[in-house]
Order: structure tokens, then sequence, then C-alpha cells
């Protein structure tokens, strides 16, 4: 089965408890990078002097970026979070739902933290797209 690998039909929604009344679809991702996500640490490991390989499970999370065009309104949400949280001098717990329409593929990431972003877009002939930060505590893939 061939599987359409366009990112172009992607749907990212995320909630914000205690911010936001209703999830909030993403849009007007950066042409080159939509977002990133990182390995997911899946065993700790360690070899013994004699040569024993000693594993086991622990848990970790999954480090998200999300890269915006400079004109996305979606960066106002991200801003709009990060002032928040300044304000109460507290996090905001985020959920989100990606759902890759080619590859019938929905990804479910829960209890997640805004941890970064940069505060004023870069510049140089045009702004630069906009990068924001989640670490989220488990994903979970499912099909559509």
């Amino acid at each position: 089965m061939a599987y359409d690998i366009t990112a172009a039909n992607a749907v990212f929604t995320i909630t914000v408890a205690g911010l936001y009344n209703a999830p909030i679809t993403l849009q007007n991702f950066a042409a080159d990078q939509a977002w990133d996500t990182a390995e997911q640490n899946c065993a700790e490991t360690e070899m013994s002097v004699d040569g024993y390989l000693n594993t086991g499970w622990t848990p970790a999370p999954v480090d998200q970026v999300i890269h915006f065009s400079a004109g996305s309104e979606s960066v106002l949400v991200f801003e709009a979070i990060m002032a928040a949280q300044q304000t109460a001098r507290a996090l905001f717990r985020l959920g989100g739902e990606l759902t890759l329409t080619g590859t019938g593929r929905r990804y479910t990431m829960v209890n997640g933290v805004l941890r970064a972003m940069a505060v004023a877009p870069s510049a140089g002939r045009v702004l630069h797209p906009r990068s924001f930060a989640i670490r989220w505590q488990s994903v979970w893939p499912a099909g559509v």
C-alpha cells in the first residue's frame, strides 16, 4: 500500500487547560520544517566490567519543536501561553493531537509544557520562522 507522505494535509491541534476553552488548530507552519520530534530514550543500558549488558526501562519525556511561518496566527497562541505563564508564575499543561491523513496515523500528545521559545523573530530580508519547544510526558500512536 502506497501512502501520501505530504505534510500539507496534516492537522495539528492543541489544548491548553485553564487558558483556552476549546482545542486550537495550529496553522501556517514553516515551509521547510513544520515540526521536529526528538528521539525518545526507550531503554537504559549499562555494560558490566565482565561484558554483560544490563538493561532496564525508565520513563522518558518526548521533546518536540514546532516551527511556524513568521506570519502565522498560531504564533500568537504560543506567545499568549508564555505571557500567561509569566504572569501566573506557573506552567499551563498542554495536550495535543497530530493527524497525518496521508499515512492514516494519529499521535496523541499528553501532559506537555511549553519549555522554550524565542521572544521575538529573527530577521533578514524577511522575518524568519518562529520555533516553540514543548516537552510531552508521552506520545501515543494510533490509526486514524
